[in-house]
């Protein structure tokens, strides 16, 4: 079963090498944490926030992988964490293509990373066996 989740808070430590974004379920109280990169937290906070001081003019890679996505006929869906692994969370990126539905596989950083960057954001799922175990 999947879990309807949303992108409640970023943490960024500019001088540690942990950051992290929080996931609280819509329609429930659970919380999931997700250890990420730099970059990641970085682009989704760029985004999130929408400072125009932020903007670099230049589409970066989360940008980029929106642009492909949507030059090549394809309408994003939602993004799923599906998986976790020796502590590790994988998930998938599900898109629409004519009448088939492609699930690319992603890092989760990334895969949110891409949900921020459509307007409104990309739905993020949650497989309820891995919120469980992230709880």
């Amino acid at each position: 079963m999947l879990v309807h989740m949303e992108l409640s808070r970023i943490i960024i430590s500019e001088i540690g090498d942990k950051q992290a974004i929080f996931l609280n379920e819509v329609d429930g109280d659970r919380t999931m944490q997700i250890v990420i990169g730099f970059f990641e937290a970085t682009s989704i906070d760029r985004r999130v926030s929408q400072d125009p001081q932020l903007s670099l003019g230049r589409p970066m890679t989360h940008e980029l992988m929106k642009s492909i996505i949507d030059q090549l006929g394809g309408e994003a869906q939602d993004i799923v964490i599906n998986q976790i692994v020796e502590h590790t969370y994988y998930a998938v990126i599900r898109i629409k293509q004519g009448d088939e539905t492609v699930e690319i596989d992603a890092r989760p950083s990334d895969a949110v990373a891409l949900a921020m960057h459509y307007d409104p954001p990309l739905p993020i799922y949650v497989e309820e066996e891995v919120l469980e175990l992230s709880v």
